[in-house]
């Protein structure tokens, strides 16, 4: 049981990554994420079908993504759209091609195909157990990309990113391109959520064009519900406490799912619960912000 929640919370990690990057460092609500995650999903289930390796699979899923994600851009950039109409545009075309890439079907089973899991099992057969291997797997894949984005974010374009999400006139007068930003910020958030989709349908046995429904507020509880357990600036703590905001929001879901029915609450109010915790954090941030301005409104 615990396992299970470690490592759904590290597969959903990489996707609250993304919806990080967007929502808190670019400041560009974008809804392409439910989209880009069955996006990722259907792409390396083709893949696998048509007989590729499981790491090709997972490498192209991630391209995808980050092209959904530049097509937003583009579409934000060059067409003057609203951002929060941008993703939405992207995320309805998508739904089509989802379906165009799994040869106009709905769904594809991936039991009788090789995924990632099934090399990791086969690698780890003799020398551990199928869960601790599975979780072992998926720690080192979610910090790999963790230590890559921390050293990303610490370089000049990194730090000209988080600029222009508090301030992008200030970014503008020191010749930084936001709209370059942008497409490079929104293609590298998709990229890890369509890599995500790709694990997660590996892990799951199926690829579903339906696997996006509502992921996008997923990823931001799970992105809120971080930041209340480690408050702190600097990049490595920021991105340690998504994956932490991934790991509750499942362990959450987890309990809400199986003992939830002591309150009669049913799989079908999972949503409903997802969307209570925003508001509630929303509403606790609120207080905490003013809990903190208090000292300096007493000395006026």
């Amino acid at each position: 049981m615990i396992e299970g929640i470690l490592v759904e919370g590290l597969i959903f990690g990489i996707l609250a990554l993304g919806v990080f990057i967007t929502f808190r460092i670019l400041d560009f609500p974008d809804l392409t994420v439910d989209g880009s995650f069955p996006l990722g999903a259907v792409t390396a289930g083709s893949c696998l079908q048509a007989g590729m390796h499981p790491l090709l699979a997972l490498i192209l899923a991630f391209v995808a993504g980050a092209a959904a994600g530049t097509v937003t851009a583009v579409i934000h950039n060059k067409l003057k759209v609203p951002n929060l109409l941008a993703g939405i545009l992207t995320m309805t075309m998508l739904y089509s091609v989802n379906i165009r890439v799994l040869g106009n079907r709905a769904n594809l089973p991936l039991l009788k195909l090789r995924t990632i899991i099934d090399d990791v099992m086969v690698l780890s057969e003799p020398l551990m157990s199928y869960t601790i291997a599975l979780l072992l797997f998926f720690l080192i894949v979610f910090f790999m990309i963790k230590f890559l984005l921390d050293i990303f974010f610490m370089t000049d374009m990194g730090l000209s990113m988080g600029a222009m999400g508090n301030n992008e006139q200030m970014i503008i007068t020191l010749g930084v391109n936001p709209d370059t930003m942008k497409i490079i910020g929104l293609s590298l958030s998709n990229g890890l959520v369509g890599l995500s989709g790709a694990l997660f349908a590996q892990y799951q046995g199926f690829a579903d064009v339906n696997l996006g429904q509502g992921i996008v507020v997923s990823g931001l509880a799970m992105v809120m519900l971080g930041e209340f357990l480690i408050r702190s600036n600097k990049i490595y703590f920021l991105t340690f406490r998504v994956l932490l905001g991934a790991i509750l929001f499942k362990a959450i879901m987890f309990y809400g799912r199986y003992y939830g029915y002591y309150i009669h609450l049913t799989p079908n109010d999972l949503k409903l619960i997802t969307g209570l915790l925003i508001i509630l954090s929303l509403t606790i941030s609120k207080m905490k912000n003013r809990d903190l301005l208090k000292p300096f409104r007493g000395k006026k």
